[in-house]
């Protein structure tokens, strides 16, 4: 099955015309069963795979409820919306195709990719200061891309280009590359059908799905195994509290079950949500929350939904992880998603902070809009140092290349380095972030979305935390500004924008080396 998956991935690649896709590889695949729940993916996104199960599910409980035209064959739907539809936030686009056998559906794929702009207040549509959601661009909750095998162009353009009629507002700025990669999608899904029913007509349907829900069954009999292991060498409660750079608390509580393996994860204690965009939706938290265990499973599994088996989840409505409907959530994919498992790393007290943030970059104008995540140092734990200049947890994509960075777009890239010695120090030491700098050619809107700017990255066992991060504009004439974590502003020929990123914890005492 996660072959399968790793092959819809490569379709997608080659198919795909946008840097985001095609060179950055920001999307994912994966299969779910006919009610919507994840078997096995391709290792893509992390923090795309635990939300996809909640759009799939959500959109086969939208078209087979009453009044609505149901699903038939030739049928691709497409959603994004973070809080109604089980999106991670508005770039985040999923295609989902049923597959049929003997006219019934048995089986669902996806594929959820980032797309670069899709409107919105800034270009990249990853605005720093967006306040509701309406700011991030356009919102889809259903819409069948394909209808009875027919691309609805017209349909998902009018989406698209749909936040234009908001004063201050606009549509995408990259239509074009919208619909190639959306078709792209479409075809990874194909591809996946195709390797399906082959698999089908090879063994049957009544032992592929039974081995789908073996490879469920065993992920689930993992992680109540790892908890019961927890639980009798640290007791039945964990608890861990961590604070987002403006001061809000994330606080979880674990109680586990001895006995079952079953354990309630309570964020009670989580400050309210913000009137900002780096709120989260629930999917979010389930997907930082299903790598984590996937994380700390000692065995080789398929991240799928029987992680989340033994897991109930207690979010308070209207706190950070759970906001209203039309709260700006751009940034909590990106940034509470990695501190959310920085939460959840710590009350299992498994390793040190990573960097904590995905640092989003997006820079455009009127005609275009680029985004791109920064690397930067892993936590280190009790066997190992942690890797410098890495994309951590919940992302998982390429930077682009400078030769394609260049060419494609009117910017030039002055500096890509390891941030040496930012890595806390330790028995075992936290990676190091890295600089990243880059001057436009022309007159552009840049932006950053950032985290870890004041709090540092937690060290473990009395290792030290990792150094903070820090976003500078530096100007023509020498003078630097520091430009603090959320910021939004137009940069000349001549400036640089210089992002450097924060380093992983330390793990262990210097004396203990």
């Amino acid at each position: 099955f996660m072959g399968i998956a790793e092959q819809m991935g490569r379709t997608l690649q080659r198919t795909a015309i946008s840097v985001n896709m095609k060179e950055r590889l920001d999307f994912s695949c994966a299969l779910f069963t006919a009610d919507g729940g994840l078997v096995a993916n391709a290792p893509h996104i992390p923090v795309h795979l635990g939300a996809m199960q909640a759009a799939v599910t959500f959109q086969v409980e939208y078209w087979n409820s009453e009044g609505r035209e149901g699903l038939q064959e030739g049928d691709v739907l497409v959603s994004n919306h973070p809080q109604l539809a089980g999106g991670s936030h508005l770039p985040d686009i999923t295609v989902i195709t049923p597959v049929f056998h003997n006219g019934i559906i048995i089986f669902f794929l996806a594929s959820r990719g980032h797309h670069g702009d899709i409107g919105g207040i800034s270009p990249g549509s990853m605005p720093p200061n967006s306040k509701k959601l309406e700011d991030e661009g356009a919102m889809i909750v259903a819409f069948k891309l394909v209808k009875n095998g027919q691309f609805q162009e017209r349909g998902i353009t009018e989406i698209l280009e749909s936040p234009s009629k908001i004063p201050g507002n606009f549509g995408t700025r990259n239509l074009h590359d919208n619909l190639s990669d959306l078709r792209a999608q479409v075809a990874a899904n194909n591809s996946g059908i195709r390797l399906l029913k082959e698999l089908v007509g090879e063994y049957g349907l009544h032992t592929v799905q039974a081995y789908m829900n073996f490879i469920q069954n065993n992920a689930e009999l993992a992680v109540r195994d790892m908890l019961k292991d927890f639980a009798r060498q640290h007791g039945s409660r964990a608890q861990a509290l961590d604070y987002m750079d403006d001061g809000t608390p994330i606080h979880l509580t674990i109680d586990i079950d001895e006995d079952t393996g079953s354990a309630m994860f309570d964020f009670t204690g989580t400050g309210p949500q913000v009137l900002g965009n780096h709120n989260a939706p629930p999917a979010v938290t389930y997907s930082a929350v299903i790598y984590s265990l996937r994380s700390l499973v000692g065995l080789d599994i398929p991240l799928n939904q029987g992680c989340l088996a033994p897991i109930t989840f207690n979010i308070p409505k209207y706190c950070l992880l759970n906001p209203s409907d039309d709260a700006g959530v751009v940034g909590g994919n990106v940034l509470i998603s990695q501190r959310v498992v920085d939460v959840v790393l710590l009350a299992f007290k498994a390793c040190a902070a990573s960097q904590g943030c995905m640092n989003n970059l997006t820079f455009g104008d009127d005609k275009f809009g680029y985004y791109e995540t920064i690397a930067g140092g892993a936590g280190a734990g009790p066997t190992w140092e942690g890797r410098s200049g890495v994309h951590t947890h919940c992302t998982n994509t390429r930077i682009t290349d400078p030769e394609i960075l260049e060419r494609r777009y009117p910017v030039l890239l002055r500096e890509f380095s390891i941030r040496q010695g930012s890595g806390g120090d330790g028995k075992h030491k936290g990676g190091s972030g890295v600089v990243r700098e880059i001057e436009p050619l022309r007159k552009l809107t840049m932006s950053i979305l950032s985290e870890r700017r004041t709090n540092q990255p937690y060290g473990m066992e009395g290792g030290e935390p990792g150094q903070r991060g820090c976003n500078l504009l530096v100007k023509d004439g020498g003078l630097t500004i520091n430009i603090g974590g959320k910021c939004s502003t137009e940069i000349k020929p001549g400036d640089r924008l210089r992002i450097e990123t924060p380093g992983g914890g330390g793990y262990g005492t210097i004396e203990s080396k």
